[in-house]
């Protein structure tokens, strides 16, 4: 198993390497209304603009307090920018995902579990988080995906392995959406 750790020279060129990728076909294990549902990345990508934005860890501080609730709140003006849909992953399985939507009263944003980080891995984000007793998790990272294809990126300074960063969070924002969906 191969885990990512960007060499810090190459971070400005990282967002030119993904975008203009197309995202791999993955499977992903859905749970809905009690019952295992398969949702491929196809059907969630297909034909429209979302934006996916994935975090280290449903529950965690930063994911509860900042990025998920950023992104409920500004769900409307993110739509009437041209999206069609706003995602959130996480390395997570589907019991905890629809948890933790629940807790945080999602009404707007959609969760997808990417329990076996399949999608995660394709994407070149997966890191250990095993000082924290995590684990394999995504790094932070924001997306607007245009028919399968990442239009833009952005990810947070500092992907490793080994906690030597302090979880940041200032790129991977609605607010930086917003900014880029306005200008075009």
């Amino acid at each position: 198993m191969q885990i990512i750790q960007l060499n810090k020279h190459l971070k400005n060129n990282r967002n030119r390497m993904i975008e203009g990728k197309k995202c791999s076909s993955i499977v992903l294990k859905t749970r809905k209304i009690g019952k295992w549902v398969d949702v491929s990345t196809d059907e969630i990508f297909k034909g429209k603009k979302v934006i996916l934005f994935s975090l280290p860890g449903a529950f965690t501080p930063t994911c509860s307090e900042k990025q998920l609730p950023g992104f409920e709140k500004n769900y409307d003006k993110l739509l009437s920018l041209g999206v069609n849909e706003v995602y959130c992953i996480s390395v997570n399985d589907g019991f905890v995902m629809n948890a933790w939507a629940e807790q945080q009263k999602l009404t707007k944003v959609k969760v997808l579990p990417d329990g076996n980080a399949d999608f995660t891995r394709s994407m070149g984000m997966l890191i250990d988080k095993k000082h924290l007793g995590f684990g394999l998790r995504s790094w932070r990272y924001c997306a607007i995906i245009n028919d399968g294809i990442v239009e833009k990126w952005w990810q947070e300074d500092g992907m490793n392995n080994d906690g030597s960063d302090p979880d940041p969070y200032e790129q991977t924002t609605p607010e930086n959406c917003i900014e880029y969906l306005s200008s075009k």
